[in-house]
């Protein structure tokens, strides 16, 4: 592996703990401004410091990123359908290399549909992009997309998925995690990083983050379950907690509660104790009171 490529793959997953923590804001070029992703410039710019590097358009990129911060940039190269056409896996590559040259990237991204209609297409794809890539020392990403299906695939054919794109010579793959996943990782020569997926609770999708990677994924690439949640600054900085740092996923939980400014449960709890203690009290105390009153008027 030359220099280059080397210097590339170790702006996006971290050489000191082998770990990585991609934000994904690539959704427009299928979904269009789905929910949250509308502004991309507000969306991006509280988010963009906590993260190791940012998977985009090129679009979105010109027009929503600040140029003058060193985010590293995975550049979504493929696409040509959307939401609402027939088939999402009729993907072609849209991008040059000499424009992700001039973007500076530290990767490209495409994704693969294996099983699909347009599995050949994708596949052969993904081979053209590891060619023209290789000769700039750049890293392919690969992304085993499931198109609608999300959820329906299991350890059997995320495997099969994820070593037909090593197989091409992606550098990095990314796909969905699932039950076994250990066999996945296992049978890939290459690091995983695991998708975020649709929306789904902040306290289940930082268990998603701490299971793959205890099952072997160096990272995760999470979009909706950042910028959609409730707070997402806390929620990026849960992430890393897991990612860069010991946590496992009730300690990140608590500090993305903790930095939402949300009591925990036990707090909570006691507030309410306190508070029904202070009632007693005070109900006591005013009870003595008028009794040392009653007391004080017969003497008199």
């Amino acid at each position: 592996m030359d220099w280059g490529l080397k210097n590339r793959i170790a702006r996006i997953i971290t050489p000191a703990d082998n770990r990585a923590l991609m934000l994904a804001v690539d959704h427009g070029y299928f979904l269009g401004p789905t929910e949250k992703l509308e502004d991309l410039k507000k969306t991006i710019a509280p988010l963009a410091k906590h993260c190791d590097s940012l998977m985009i358009t090129r679009g979105a990129l010109r027009t929503s990123v600040n140029p003058d911060y060193p985010v590293p940039i995975v550049l979504r190269v493929s696409g040509g359908t959307s939401i609402i056409g027939e088939d999402l896996s009729q993907e072609d590559i849209t991008v040059s290399i000499k424009d992700a040259l001039r973007l500076n990237v530290s990767a490209v991204a495409m994704s693969i549909f294996v099983g699909s209609k347009y599995e050949y297409q994708t596949i052969v794809n993904l081979g053209k992009l590891v060619n023209e890539a290789e000769e700039y020392g750049i890293p392919v990403l690969a992304v085993t997309a499931v198109g609608k299906e999300i959820g329906t695939k299991d350890a059997r054919y995320l495997s099969l998925a994820c070593r037909t794109a090593a197989e091409q010579g992606a550098h990095i793959v990314k796909t969905y995690y699932c039950e076994n996943f250990e066999k996945v990782v296992n049978s890939c020569p290459v690091p995983i990083i695991i998708a975020g997926g649709k929306k789904i609770p902040e306290k289940d999708a930082l268990k998603l983050t701490y299971d793959a990677l205890k099952a072997g994924a160096v990272g995760v690439d999470m979009g909706r379950n950042i910028w959609q949640s409730e707070n997402p600054v806390a929620m990026i900085k849960a992430v890393h907690s897991i990612v860069h740092g010991s946590n496992n996923a009730d300690q990140a939980f608590a500090l993305y509660k903790q930095l939402s400014g949300k009591p925990n449960q036990k707090s909570k709890n006691n507030k309410q104790n306190n508070k029904q203690n202070n009632k007693q009290n005070n109900k006591q105390n005013n009870k003595q009171k008028k009794n040392s009153n009653k007391k004080s008027k017969k003497r008199n």
